[in-house]
């Protein structure tokens, strides 16, 4: 018994063809990868810097201490 591919062999090689011939690193070849790879880790930077630089500003300033 021979099961049926889940894509077709011929769609699959396409799409093999394609990502090959692109000359980019392999983790920004997709149109979606670049929010994977370059966006969310960038934010994910951007929000842990500004709530060190808060705290810090809070520490210095004495905001936020209980009685």
């Amino acid at each position: 018994m021979s099961e049926t591919p889940f894509y077709p062999r011929e769609k699959l090689a396409a799409k093999q063809k394609y990502f090959q011939s692109v000359h980019k690193y392999t983790h920004l070849k997709g149109p979606v990868d670049k929010i994977t790879s370059v966006a969310i880790p960038l934010a994910l930077a951007t929000t842990a810097t500004f709530m060190i630089a808060r705290g810090i500003y809070n520490m210095s300033h004495g905001i936020g201490k209980k009685q």
